[in-house]
């Protein structure tokens, strides 16, 4: 059973959370988050969930709750933005540390300073090192679907990893779209019952969480990490398709939007990689062949992907929503171009810093990439691997 209906991102989000009815869920306010905390805190106080939700003094508090009730063995979930996501920094790495299966969205926010609350990439690119599987959302409909999906990647034998779920601040948290949102059973059954593994709570079999763990293991144990992230692509294709039967929506590590042989591509994730579709029906229209490569799956790199769907393009633009400072260009720009290395004319892969803070991108800038990117296919020169875009010089 689905229901058409029309909700912002952060209430899509919070009605996701309430749908699964985690046993916990740890709670504190920042913006553009907190609206998704109330409004699962509308079904939490109308009695529609069992949910433990637990109030906290911090973000640092938010995270540790939720690694405390994981390890007891509870489906746990939180959610945060940008400060609030730094400040859980130690924990955030913990809680990937010890396998523990948590589903938090991030609704995306640009770091301070200057002080800040609206959208870039800052935040979770700044944790894309912590051994949490990262899921990018392009609009509300995606938002809803990729949290009810992380339950099963994130609790899945294989994987036992935490999993981000992001949104972008105001754009999506805060817009209101029309979804269709599944009925509470039908998420109950795809999530399934929860299995904890070597829960705290066992007496008999007593465990340990968050020992010291000195030279004589730690490498050992970051290298299960990588072993388990090796694992999540199969399982993310597994969830999906389990999730289209159900819902008839597709999903996969990337989505390629256009002619698969078009001659150029724009690489880009979150809710620009809708304004791009746009721009790319209009230039196939036109006779252009180009085409959007949309990230979904940011942690673990869908390399072979990004390598099928790249690897014969005359030149590529990828759009970095964040800044790597001192870099030779963005995330995603170094990610793209260290796995088409030797694959492809990498020295073809440009950079487009866009949106810091906030700022919009339009039709036009996006086209303008476009028109970047014929021009280095008639030349076949690069004036610069690193632009910015709609920034006062």
């Amino acid at each position: 059973m689905t229901e058409r209906t029309s909700l912002t991102g952060n209430d899509a989000v919070g009605t996701a959370m309430a749908q699964i009815n985690p046993d916990v869920v740890a709670a504190f306010p920042i913006t553009p988050q907190t609206e998704l905390m109330h409004k699962f805190a509308e079904f939490w106080a109308d009695g529609k969930v069992d949910t433990e939700v637990i109030l906290v003094e911090s973000e640092h508090s938010a995270m540790s709750a939720t690694v405390g009730a994981a390890a007891a063995g509870a489906r746990a979930m939180t959610a945060t933005s940008a400060n609030g996501f730094a400040l859980m920094w130690e924990i955030v790495y913990i809680a990937a540390s010890l396998r523990l299966p948590i589903v938090m969205p991030v609704v995306n926010r640009a770091l301070s300073g200057p002080i800040n609350i609206h959208c870039d990439h800052s935040d979770t690119m700044g944790g894309r090192d912590s051994g949490w599987v990262q899921l990018f959302s392009e609009n509300t409909q995606e938002s809803y679907d990729n949290v009810i999906q992380a339950v099963r990647i994130a609790e899945h034998k294989d994987i036992r990893l935490p999993v981000i779920v992001t949104l972008d601040g105001f754009i999506i948290s805060h817009t209101q779209e029309i979804l269709e949102i599944l009925g509470n059973e039908d998420v109950q059954k795809f999530v399934g019952p929860h299995i904890p593994y070597y829960p705290l709570l066992d007496i008999n079999k007593p465990v340990t969480y968050g020992p010291l763990d000195l030279q004589d293991y730690y490498f050992e144990h970051k290298r299960q990490q990588v072993e388990a992230m090796k694992n999540v692509p199969g399982v993310v294709r597994e969830v999906a398709a389990d999730y289209a039967k159900l819902t008839g929506r597709k999903y996969d590590l990337i989505e390629i939007y256009g002619p698969k042989d078009a001659d150029v591509s724009i690489v880009a994730l979150g809710s620009t990689a809708g304004t791009a579709k746009d721009v790319v029906d209009k230039l196939n229209e036109q006779g252009k062949k180009v085409n959007l490569v949309k990230i979904r799956m940011f942690r673990p790199w869908p390399h072979e992907d990004i390598v099928a769907a790249l690897k014969d393009k005359k030149a590529v633009a990828v759009l970095d929503r964040s800044e790597s400072f001192g870099a030779f260009g963005g995330p995603v720009f170094l990610e793209v171009r260290s796995s088409l290395f030797g694959a492809a004319k990498e020295d073809r892969v440009v950079n487009y810093i866009y949106g810091l803070g906030g700022r919009d991108i339009n039709l036009v800038e996006i086209e303008n990439v476009y028109n970047d990117l014929f021009e280095i296919v008639k030349t076949g020169k690069v004036k610069d691997h690193k632009s910015f875009i709609g920034v006062r010089e």
